[in-house]
């Protein structure tokens, strides 16, 4: 941990500032989880070790809840299993996600002592639970979960204090950091990240934060000089400085005093009206369509739930047709109406239609984003693809050169999205030189070729089809 020191950030408390300059994708620190868990939505469809997704998992002989690859993955695992798979069995059934967090924790901290490698920067024990922060209800389902782990708890494991189990409780539900799948494209579970924790937000960062083959990396967004803090997001830019600072104040307990929240920066371009020969659309017209495309948006929510696509898209029409006019292209409702008609016009196969979409998101996404803000990289990879699959080849390859660039910074050469992302791109600057050379015969070739295959690039489509679908699957 060479590269970083703690130090006392004015009005913030501990953070992390760099020892040396960096640049554009350097990696500042890697960090393992003291301990992670698969959301209990997924605990059958996730690896309980790696954390991939697979199709065919075998599950534990004995608390016949955790799941794995193979046997490989199940010994890999079998050091943080042993005492949970006792504990499940003697419990009776599995507890929740939290609860099952928090276990692994004790278990660790009994079994390696509060440091737990040379390269851990603080203790548990001098981290913040913000547990006097929280709000009634939050504190009884907070109670709830004590007392559930208490009964949880094997007897014959180390006893411990309330107060320890209250800490511990209180510093997942503001420090937990989402683990993701293999390829970064879903988040399958929560860990614990000790050295995370210390890095301070800013809503416009110079830091993002990955996980790459089991651990997460610290990773530089441009240039970051010796004796700067490190700073990562906690929230999405695409909300207002209001509502950013309404669910920093509500998840984290602290009110947000960053540059773009006080100078309200981009706030306009995100509630703004579309000009057009110089003139824009009243005030008045402007809060109308925001209004409007608001509830059509609660409405759109609501149809999603039930699994009712045809309705979303019904919702997504009348709204983009009604606002677009009116409403800046960077309007983040009008940004949210294109991401998802864009998913659903692909899902269902109308995929210039869905390009169009992906199209003006991406434009939108790159007057608001840092130009090297993975969410940006994310939606430009989509749109690639979705324009490879309705035959735009050239603006296709574009937005993936544009996807590419942005996750060599944002995941490195080594992250499968990245390879990936490689492997489009090598396939659709193929393409695109036979496009060039002759598009009737390019055009003949695809088509011939989808009527043998249906049709996929390397593995993003396939992926991308998934979370299409779990996008209309119903909350239970």
């Amino acid at each position: 941990m060479e590269n970083v020191t703690i130090f006392d950030s004015p009005g913030k408390g501990r953070g992390l500032k760099a020892s040396k300059e960096f640049w554009a994708g350097d990696v500042i620190f890697s960090e393992p989880s003291l301990a992670a868990v698969v959301f209990d939505s997924l605990a059958e469809r996730i690896c309980h070790s790696c954390f991939r997704r697979q199709d065919k998992l075998q599950r534990c002989g004995q608390c016949k809840f955790s799941h794995y690859c193979d046997r490989t993955c199940q010994r890999a695992g079998w050091a943080e299993h042993k005492q949970e798979c006792a504990a499940i069995k003697t419990y009776g059934k599995a507890p929740n996600e939290n609860i099952r967090l928090v276990a692994r924790i004790m278990w660790r901290l009994d079994k390696d002592g509060g440091v737990v490698s040379d390269t851990q920067l603080t203790t548990l024990d001098q981290m913040e639970d913000h547990i006097e922060d929280m709000p009634e209800d939050e504190l009884k389902e907070f109670k709830v979960d004590i007392h559930n782990f208490l009964d949880y708890w094997p007897r014959n494991s180390k006893q411990h204090t309330s107060d320890v189990i209250s800490h511990i409780f209180g510093l997942i539900n503001c420090n937990g950091f989402t683990v993701s799948d293999q390829r970064g494209l879903q988040a399958v579970g929560v860990g614990l990240f000790p050295n995370l924790c210390l890095v301070n937000h800013d809503c416009w960062p110079n830091c993002t934060v990955i996980l790459n083959h089991g651990k997460i990396e610290l990773r530089s967004l441009g240039k970051i000089a010796e004796g700067e803090e490190l700073t990562v997001s906690y929230v999405d830019f695409l909300n207002v400085s209001e509502e950013r600072q309404r669910l920093l104040k509500t998840q984290y307990f602290f009110d947000c005093t960053c540059h773009h929240c006080k100078e309200r920066i981009k706030d306009d371009l995100k509630m703004g009206g579309r000009e057009q020969d110089g003139v824009k659309p009243s005030e008045e017209h402007v809060k109308e369509s925001t209004d409007y495309c608001f509830q059509m948006l609660e409405k759109m929510e609501q149809a999603r739930l039930k699994g009712d696509y045809h309705e979303v898209v019904k919702i997504c029409k009348e709204c983009i047709e009604k606002t677009e006019p009116v409403l800046a292209d960077s309007h983040i409702y009008l940004l949210r109406m294109w991401s998802t008609m864009s998913e659903v016009q692909a899902y269902l196969q109308y995929f210039e239609q869905a390009a169009e979409y992906t199209r003006k998101m991406v434009d939108g996404y790159t007057k608001l984003y840092h130009p090297n803000n993975p969410t940006l990289g994310m939606a430009a990879m989509r749109a690639g693809v979705t324009h490879w699959q309705a035959g735009l080849i050239e603006v296709g390859h574009g937005m993936i050169c544009k996807a590419y660039a942005i996750l060599m910074v944002t995941h490195g050469a080594t992250h499968p999205i990245t390879k990936d992302l490689e492997s489009m791109r090598v396939q659709t600057e193929m393409e695109l030189r036979m496009f060039k050379q002759n598009e009737y015969v390019y055009h003949s070739m695809r088509e011939a070729a989808l009527k043998n295959k249906p049709m996929a690039m390397m593995h993003e489509p396939k992926s991308v089809e998934e979370g299409i679908k779990n996008l209309f699957h119903k909350r239970k």
